[in-house]
């Protein structure tokens, strides 16, 4: 074919193209959508705090806890110096500092319990989880509550050895730095939801620490509505050999453990194995990471955690709530739960050398765009229907009215079954039922989500049959 036919070709083919996607966009807007979805807003005050986090104060939390030699579950409550007791007291006293920037917003406590002698406790053990709370401002969202985490104990090889130094750099300085830091960072901001800074301990025994306070939460009937458990995210060189700046795992879980049969049936109906609340979770911390912090990529694991692996998500997904693991792309094993020591040329041991700052300063910008959206925007609308009883060229949906007194109104959003994010998105106004036109459920997977007046997006709700 000659250089002039293929051109002509060419332009002919494009034209084609041209002339149907005008025409596909001109059917959808007769029938009130799609649009694609580009991510929600980033408000100055949410760039001001974004710029706010200092990599440098995460770097002094960083050493500072590691100076505690072992902040081991077993090791000591009562030296001043050393241990998990002198380790909780001085972050006890960082969070209490913070408050008292908040205008009175934040409160601090210590939640202390005995944990019964068991596998990883020989003895009945005290453990003490620190937890900041900035309560929301408004009073329609001040009880949906957003937790954040970071575990403050520290292990060497043999998970039972309190005395022996484990600097836990990495796991979980890392977090417990991440959490301190945004927490500094948005005491002094307002928020409509309620945000809990949580520093567990007994993590690296059995997640004790949360297991206590999600069982508290529970009792209680709190709104969780999300949980972050940010643990070891301070590596970006992988034992594989692999630097890795730019990714940050979060592990997101499928079906609820507490599924019962009735409901699996339901989500087998609907195709919903990927729609879980913690993937929903999830797809909205990716399209808060891509607006805000464009530089990371969240990269969505659909698993609870890694194999052999579990954190503090696990105690709240294990209560109904929806929770995420973070942490960084590429582990180094030799640095994680082992002595500090050298040997035959490789250095073993979770030491400061081995954590990058920066990349700990970015993940934590990537949790606070995540939670100032959470906590700023409305509730998922709730009890979000499908119409499924007739056969139908169109899909009928309905659901329950926020209560928000900045609510703007919905947005339905829809996409292709084998994709893994929403793709468009149909905005519907201030109403509680909608019908798209001409398309059909069967070939798509819907939900919907709610917008304030400041443009701020809820997580997506995805449906249940009518």
């Amino acid at each position: 074919m000659s250089k002039l036919r293929y051109a002509l070709l060419a332009v002919t083919c494009a034209a084609a193209l041209a002339a149907a996607a005008t025409l596909a966009f001109a059917t959808s807007a007769a029938s009130g959508g799609p649009r694609h979805h580009h991510g929600p807003p980033v408000s100055k005050d949410v760039r001001h705090m974004l710029n706010d986090v200092s990599s440098h104060n995460i770097q002094r939390t960083i050493e500072k806890l590691a100076s505690f030699g072992t902040r081991h579950t077993l090791s000591s409550q009562t030296d001043p110096n050393r241990g998990i007791g002198a380790a909780t007291q001085w972050v006890y006293e960082q969070l209490q500092a913070t408050a008292a920037t908040s205008g009175g917003r934040m409160t601090v406590e210590k939640q202390t319990f005995v944990q019964p002698a068991g596998t990883r406790i020989p003895v009945p053990t005290q453990i003490t989880n620190v937890i900041a709370t900035l309560h929301g401002s408004q009073p329609e969202s001040a009880s949906r509550m957003y937790v954040i985490s970071g575990h403050l104990d520290s292990r060497v090889t043999d998970v039972l050895n309190g005395t022996s130094d484990a600097p836990g750099a990495d796991d979980d300085a890392s977090g417990v730095a991440a959490v301190l830091e945004l927490a500094r960072v948005m005491a002094t901001h307002k928020f409509d939801a309620t945000i809990v800074y949580a520093v567990f301990s007994g993590e690296e025994q059995g997640t004790f620490g949360s297991i206590n306070y999600a069982g508290r939460l529970k009792a209680a009937g709190a709104n969780v509505a999300g949980m972050f458990s940010n643990d070891i995210i301070g590596n970006t060189l992988g034992q594989n050999g692999v630097r890795d700046r730019h990714n940050l795992r979060v592990f997101a879980e499928g079906p609820s453990p507490q599924e019962t049969p009735q409901q699996a049936a339901t989500r087998r109906t609907m195709g919903g194995e990927n729609d879980s609340p913690p993937r929903e979770l999830a797809r909205f911390v990716r399209e808060a990471a891509q607006a805000a912090v464009p530089k990371m990529n969240v990269w969505i694991i659909y698993r609870r955690d890694r194999f052999l692996r579990g954190t503090d998500d696990g105690p709240f997904l294990d209560q109904g709530y929806p929770g995420l693991r973070m942490t960084e792309p590429n582990e180094d094993y030799r640095h994680e739960h082992q002595d500090v020591r050298d040997e035959n040329g490789v250095e073993f041991g979770d030491r400061l050398k081995f954590v990058d700052f920066d990349y700990v300063a970015d993940v934590a910008q990537v949790n606070l765009a995540a939670l100032a959206g959470l906590a700023d925007g409305p509730a998922a609308p709730s009890g979000v229907k499908v119409e499924a009883g007739t056969l139908t060229v169109d899909t009928s949906l309905e659901w329950q009215p926020n209560t928000e007194p900045d609510l703007a109104g919905y947005e339905i959003v829809y996409r292709e079954t084998n994709m893994p994010y929403w793709q468009h998105t149909i905005p519907v106004g201030n109403v509680t039922s909608f019908t798209v036109k001409g398309i059909t459920k069967d070939n798509f997977l819907f939900g919907v989500r709610a917008v304030d007046t400041d443009g701020n997006r809820s997580v997506v709700t995805f449906p249940v049959p009518k």
